[in-house]
Parts: C-alpha cells; structure tokens; sequence
C-alpha cells in the first residue's frame, strides 16, 4: 500500500481525511476513510527516537534496536545515496502484528495481477488495508467473483516521502540484516516510483535493498554474520526458483490449447509438484529449515506466486545496471531514472535487455 495519501506528516487528522475525500470518488469513499485512519494512526503514534531513548518505561531491548536502527539510517544516506529525511528517524508501537494486510488477485487460469488505480499514485497489484478484516472480506467478495486471491502482512510500506515513515513495532526485532534490508526497501521506493509498475517499483527496491545488505554486512557485520546472510540468501535463492519455475509452468498451461477443465487439472497437479519439491528441499539440502513452511502450509493459488513475482521478476536487469554504473548508487539512480521516464514498452525492452545480459554472463 505505498503512497496512498499525499501530505506531510505534521497534517492533523482533519486535514488528512479532508484531503483522502477529495481524492476519492465516492465509490472508493469507504476504502479512502479507512486509508485516511489507518495512516493518521501511524503518524500519531509515532514519537521521534531520542524520546524513546529517553523513556524510563521504553525496555532496554527496544532502546538497543533504536539505535541500530539510527545507524542503518544514516548509514543509507551516507553510503546508499538514499534520501536523508525524517523516515525511519521516529517509532511507533501499532500494538498489533502488521501495519497493513494487502490482498492480491489474479483469475483462476492466469497469473496476471489484477490492478486497482489511485488518484495521483496510478495503478498497483495490490489493494492494502489497515485493518484485516476488511481485507480479508475483499478477499471473500474475490474470491466469489472466481479469483485466485491472497491475502498478506505487510511490515512496512513507504508513502513516497510524503509523509516521515517511521520505525514499527512490526518490524522492529527483526534480525540485523533484515532491519536493515527493509529500511533500505522502503526508502528506495522515495528515490525513484513509477506510476502503474508495481514490478519496476518493487523490483528496483528489492535490488537496492541486497546491494544495500552486501555493504552494511561488509562494513559492520561480523564474519558469523556474514555467513549466516549468505546461507539466508541462498536458501531465499532456491525458493524463489521454485515458486518462479512454477508460475512459469503455469502461464505455459493457461497459454496453452487444453480446455479449460484440463487446465485446471494439471494447475491441481503442478501446486502439488510444488509442494513436494519443497519439502523435498527443506528435508534434504536445507537440513530440516522450516523458515518456509508457513508459506506452504497455506492452499497455494495463482495469486501467491504473481505477488512474489512482482518483486523479484526483474531484479536481475537492476543488478545488471549496477554492475555496470560501479559503486556510485548515485549514478546507478541517475540511470534508473532514465529508464523510468520511458514508455512501458521500451522500459521493459531494456530491462530485458539487461537481464539477457546476466543469463549471458
């Protein structure tokens, strides 16, 4: 849910709704007030980080993380070229366990994200609410419409500076890396956004954000550190494959001449392949690492695999780009701007360009 509102953080709670209402249009008018509350409760509960530093009753656990979080920070600005702003310098506890739930959805026989439009910010794969219940009725209502839906935690997501995204509750204790993974995510989404390409957007987040890791680990990490990131990263390598290489699989099938009950049988028999390689590779190379099973315990459909697609499909074609712009992530950023203010089609004509350059590699 990424820039649904367009204000500053220092906007009260009228201001916010009354500009969220003349964005809308009446038929959204319910999904824009539950938007309106849910950022005005982020921004009001947030206090910057020495008040938390300074509080008797803040436990000495969240003190420890604020402060790394502070050097995560500033380390983006300095060595990442990330804007040096008022994100992240703040903290919020939510007291709940997401900040939003977004609800994915493609058709039964195809692995293309359904779209929903905003004002200002175009169009996203992906519909994101404050509250879990009223995402997970759009899912029921989805799902009766005959689609394929998911519905997901989200720790963080960025309003495009318009407001000073803080630190959450959600996701503060996550460990080291990941913190700083994430904070990295989210600021990138402030340098470069690009109306009606949730896949560009998150795609070029999620390259900015493993860069980002390499450096800090390199910088600050221990060699322990290091090498539990690596395996991390391997493993989140091999499940990607897998979920990709199915939906790959898929779009061959949807594609295909079968008639559509055959479709749906060998989409039954692929999420079952699925399901076996995994536990064959969480049983076997993995060594029992179960850090996937939550994904797998669930009934997989379409839905889940497009929305990770949506973040990884052309991180290779960024990686590419920034092997060839060198250590300058200002430079880097410069290029990716370039490639943002071209059409869609000649967009996605040098990203793919750019990943044939890694396969070649």
């Amino acid at each position: 849910m990424r820039g649904r509102i367009r204000r500053r953080a220092w906007l009260g709670p009228a201001a916010v709704v009354t500009v969220t209402l003349t964005m809308a249009g009446c038929t959204s008018l319910g999904y824009y007030m539950q938007a309106a509350r849910g950022q005005w409760g982020v921004v009001s509960a947030a206090r910057p980080i020495d008040d938390w530093l300074d509080d008797p009753e803040a436990s000495d656990q969240l003190k420890q993380r604020l402060r790394l979080a502070r050097q995560i920070r500033e380390f983006a600005s300095r060595e990442l070229a990330e804007p040096a702003n008022r994100s992240y310098t703040l903290y919020a506890d939510l007291k709940r366990p997401a900040v939003v739930w977004n609800v994915f959805a493609t058709p039964e026989l195809s692995t293309r994200l359904k779209t929903w439009c905003y004002p200002f910010f175009g169009c996203a794969s992906y519909r994101g609410y404050f509250d879990r219940t009223a995402a997970d009725q759009l899912g029921t209502e989805l799902i009766a419409q005959g689609y394929d839906v998911s519905v997901g935690p989200v720790q963080a997501y960025s309003t495009l500076g318009w407001f000073a995204d803080p630190l959450l509750n959600t996701f503060i204790n996550l460990p080291e890396p990941e913190l700083a993974r994430l904070i990295f995510h989210e600021l990138a989404h402030q340098v470069v956004y690009v109306r009606d390409d949730t896949v560009f957007n998150e795609s070029f987040a999620t390259a900015v954000e493993r860069e980002g890791v390499r450096r800090w680990l390199q910088a600050r990490g221990s060699d322990p550190l290091r090498t539990e990131w690596q395996a991390i990263e391997q493993r989140r390598a091999q499940f990607l494959r897998l979920v990709t290489g199915t939906r790959d699989a898929l779009n061959e099938v949807y594609a295909g001449a079968l008639a559509d009950p055959d479709k749906r049988g060998r989409k039954r028999a692929l999420f079952a392949e699925l399901q076996d390689r995994y536990r064959a590779l969480r049983d076997g190379p993995w060594g029992g690492f179960n850090g996937y099973d939550r994904f797998f315990s669930q009934p997989l459909n379409n839905a889940h695999l497009a929305a990770i697609g949506a973040y990884y499909d052309q991180v290779p074609a960024f990686e590419s780009l920034m092997r060839r712009t060198g250590p300058d992530m200002a430079a880097f950023f410069r290029d990716v701007r370039r490639i943002a203010a071209l059409r869609k089609d000649r967009r996605d004509l040098e990203l793919g360009d750019l990943s044939k350059q890694v396969s070649s590699r």
